[in-house]
């Protein structure tokens, strides 16, 4: 079920969103304060964020911010009663993918809704690398093995994506030092094989090959 998370400081909106939204079969998810909303989306990585601005503690364009510091893949709908032109400018320059003014129309947030996330469901096919049963979604830094989601940290993501782009070719440990921590080579650190046996862990073990004083290679088949 596609997860929602609605940012609002109006409990009663709130309440309204999430009936309309579940109505239509998605999970929906809510948080009356900005940085309440902020940790929640960090915990449960919604598939798209209705948020408000204009709230207590903690700005919505704050959160905004926040939200896409720490993932550039979160999509973020802004629901908003503020006649700040260049507010919702500057929100949609940051990297909001909709501003939908208050009062609005419960059926033009349903369709917005749909729309962001059947643009989002699109771009995702596009930003997938495919490798055997590995399925690595670039944009949301996720890996499905057998249809299973694990969200990688940034070098296990790197570094698979390094192998995945180059399925069956031995990749040494010189090219994998360079190519995904930007290091000249250094024999004595053993990054590489800290992070291979990592991802080793997530995936099936026999997926990537040790080839012996050379590096690894992530076998197709």
């Amino acid at each position: 079920m596609t997860k929602i998370l609605v940012i609002d400081d109006e409990p009663d909106l709130i309440r309204f969103v999430r009936r309309a939204l579940e109505a239509e079969g998605y999970q929906v998810l809510g948080s009356t304060d900005g940085l309440g909303g902020l940790r929640l989306a960090l915990e449960q990585q919604p598939a798209l964020i209705v948020l408000d601005l204009v709230m207590p503690g903690m700005h919505g364009e704050a959160v905004l911010s926040a939200l896409l510091a720490q993932d550039p893949g979160f999509r973020v709908l802004i629901l908003s009663a503020t006649a700040d032109v260049h507010l919702r400018i500057g929100c949609l320059e940051q990297g909001a993918v909709d501003f939908l003014a208050k009062p609005f129309a419960i059926r033009e947030l349903i369709a917005r809704v749909r729309g962001r996330l059947g643009e989002d469901a699109s771009n995702r096919r596009k930003n997938q690398l495919r490798v055997g049963d590995l399925v690595l979604d670039l944009e949301a830094r996720q890996l499905l093995v057998d249809g299973r989601p694990t969200v990688l940290p940034k070098r296990e993501f790197l570094l698979l994506r390094y192998l995945m782009r180059n399925p069956d070719a031995v990749c040494s440990r010189q090219e994998l030092l360079s190519e995904v921590w930007g290091y000249d080579f250094d024999p004595s650190t053993n990054v590489v094989d800290v992070c291979v046996g990592r991802l080793r862990s997530k995936l099936r073990s026999d997926l990537i090959v040790t080839v012996r004083n050379v590096g690894y290679q992530l076998q197709s088949a």
